[in-house]
């Protein structure tokens, strides 16, 4: 890097604190948390995308795919799920929450049930996402060191201390056009790297001629993932990967929190149809690029010979910094910066959040002063403590990774079988819903330790039918309460959009397909 280079990052770093500056006046919890539910489904949906088009997605996915030993084009199978649980999102879990007005999602669960529910389930989701987002953080900032002269605790600092501070400042409209500039910055980077990795190889024929065959292969339909290291099969992938990702963007608040900020329930349905639909693009693309840039280091044995056999996932930034002009470089950096700061900026918003509504102001019974005085202490609060803990993450970095994967499959399935149960079985009440989601998390820890030859994804739904179950069990049992009086039915969830169904069960028809017919098509 040279200082064309570095002026390119300083310039993207003065930009956002300036974007931070540019929204500093929220009025309100509405404006501050929600964006004065102001959005509409374009830039909702280029936030949503942005923050799951991250630094691993850039880095170690096209790793995984070019380079790793036993990767591939399997790592498409993890969109597969996604159209379908847009469309169950769509049609049946967020309308009632979004009706409810409400800025935490764990406040329906409130209603429905009881506060020891709300305030469980938000401790869980703000602890587990103050010590993912540090782990991203830190491993992102170890991969920028090793390419850039930039020592490790200036990186952490230079992508926590900016991010916090236009997040501080800017609330959702920061994050949310923040995260739209962001992810235009990545989507160029990745077509960069692209283009530049099949120039370096000789053009797209010897790339052909040269590709590793065996890593086209993206569809297993035998695999059941009930062997130990017997994963990517389709169904496995398909199923939990259904409940995983209906829970993630219908239940997470990091996730929520974006849907509850749309104009109004047409917006947070087009928002679900656009990311059920540009979601496989994007892997696509990136999937290609890995295979490109892998190719390329299995072909030049002085690139390969550049990166560390045990770090893989260096593959990307070591060709960034071996391989592209300067300018260019400070480009892609910044993407690479992008990819943290989204991130990071959407769980300082959504922790704080949570933590003002679930715990500070239950009862709606704050004066707006020091409404607005506890979100901002709650959002450099928690910014400050991602920080840290990023700085404490240190070498098990690699092995939290794989656990914060698992940590979240373990909760997910119960998780979604509460909001479940909350919005379309009556019959569950706050002690059954409680017994079950415990039940759920119990089950799913005892396959962790005990049987580790069911694959992590089978967690989700294996959670989520032993949650129901039980909860319907425990409820009949106990008898009713009177949470049970606001509990709404599934007749009322239901709100079928024909046309956007139509169109997310024949692009997940269409996106398997494709990925079958992948080595014919290379």
């Amino acid at each position: 890097m040279n200082y064309i280079d570095y002026l390119v990052i300083v310039s993207y770093i003065i930009g956002f604190l300036f974007l931070g500056r540019l929204f500093k006046d929220n009025k309100d919890s509405k404006d501050y948390f929600l964006g004065g539910k102001s959005f509409g489904w374009f830039p909702l949906s280029l936030s949503t995308i942005a923050t799951q088009l991250s630094a691993i997605s850039f880095i170690s996915a096209p790793a995984f795919v070019g380079l790793k030993e036993g990767g591939g084009m399997m790592w498409l199978t993890y969109e597969f799920a996604v159209p379908l649980a847009m469309l169950f999102l769509m049609v049946f879990l967020i309308p009632p929450m979004y009706k409810a007005g409400i800025v935490s999602v764990y406040a329906y669960l409130e209603k429905r049930f009881s506060t020891s529910t709300r305030v469980l389930l938000s401790a869980v989701f703000q602890i587990s996402r103050a010590f993912a987002t540090s782990v991203m953080v830190y491993t992102v900032a170890l991969i920028l060191t090793s390419v850039m002269d930039f020592p490790m605790w200036q990186t952490i600092l230079i992508i926590g201390v900016v991010t916090l501070i236009y997040s501080y400042q800017g609330g959702m409209k920061a994050v949310v056009y923040g995260d739209m500039i962001q992810m235009i910055i990545l989507f160029l980077g990745i077509i960069i790297c692209l283009v530049a990795g099949v120039y370096y190889i000789g053009g797209w024929d010897t790339f052909i001629a040269n590709i590793d065959r065996p890593r086209l292969e993206a569809v297993n339909f035998t695999s059941m993932g009930l062997e130990k290291g017997d994963e990517f099969g389709f169904w496995p992938m398909l199923i939990g990967g259904f409940f995983l990702y209906t829970s993630y963007y219908g239940t997470d608040q990091s996730q929520v929190q974006r849907l509850f900020s749309a104009q109004d329930m047409g917006t947070v349905k087009k928002t679900l149809l656009f990311n059920g639909l540009l979601r496989f693009p994007i892997t696509m693309v990136y999937c290609i690029m890995g295979l490109v840039i892998g190719t390329l280091a299995l072909t030049k044995a002085d690139f390969l010979s550049a990166i560390p056999s045990d770090k893989p996932d260096l593959m990307i930034p070591i060709f960034i910094r071996d391989y592209l002009p300067h300018g260019v470089i400070g480009i892609l950096m910044v993407a690479i910066f992008s990819a943290a700061m989204s991130s990071l900026s959407s769980a300082i918003n959504s922790l704080s959040a949570a933590t003002v509504e679930d715990f500070f102001n239950r009862d709606k019974d704050l004066p707006n002063d020091k409404y607005m005085a506890y979100s901002k202490y709650a959002a450099l609060f928690w910014g400050v403590v991602c920080i840290i803990l990023a700085f404490f993450t240190g070498d098990i970095a690699k092995t939290v990774i794989e656990a914060i994967n698992k940590v979240g499959s373990v909760f997910y399935g119960p998780i979604l079988a509460t909001f479940i149960a909350a919005i379309a079985l009556k019959r569950v009440n706050a002690i059954g819903a409680n017994i079950g989601l415990l039940s759920g998390v119990v089950v799913n820890i005892y396959l962790w330790l005990f049987v580790p030859e069911v694959f992590w994804f089978w967690w989700n739904a294996v959670g989520a039918v032993v949650t129901l179950v039980v909860g319907l069990l425990a409820s009949t049992v106990f008898g009713k309460n009177q949470a049970d009086k606001e509990a709404h039915t599934l007749a009322k969830a239901w709100d079928i959009d024909r046309t956007k169904a139509i169109i997310l069960i024949v692009f997940f028809v269409l996106i398997v397909l494709l990925s079958v017919i992948i080595p014919d098509i290379f």
